[in-house]
């Protein structure tokens, strides 16, 4: 347990504090990309999506369908910019389409 400050908080430095103390990063960090990718794609697109994984600063999506693939393959850079503006960093510098 950390010692007590006699000074204020806010929750969420706090909560970043307990992440990061824990090392939990990494694990938020998936959490966030499944949830950017879910709302920036859309129900069409998430139900053809099997897996989305981020390896480092890569993200790997596993797609059911070979013609969504080749579709999204188009605008990688696009989605990209939109996956990191959600994040609110630069999480993203490459997608692996499977």
């Amino acid at each position: 347990m950390a010692k007590r400050l006699n000074e204020f908080l806010s929750m969420e430095d706090l909560m970043k504090d307990v992440i990061k103390e824990n090392k939990l990063t990494k694990g938020m960090n998936q959490i966030s990309v499944e949830e950017a990718w879910a709302k920036l794609m859309g129900n069409g697109v998430v139900s053809y999506t099997s897996k989305v994984e981020l390896n480092g600063k890569t993200l790997v999506v596993k797609l059911k369908s070979s013609v969504l693939r080749e579709e999204l393959s188009y605008g990688k850079e696009k989605i990209i910019k939109m996956m990191n503006e959600d994040l609110g960093e630069n999480l993203i510098s490459k997608i692996i389409l499977s």
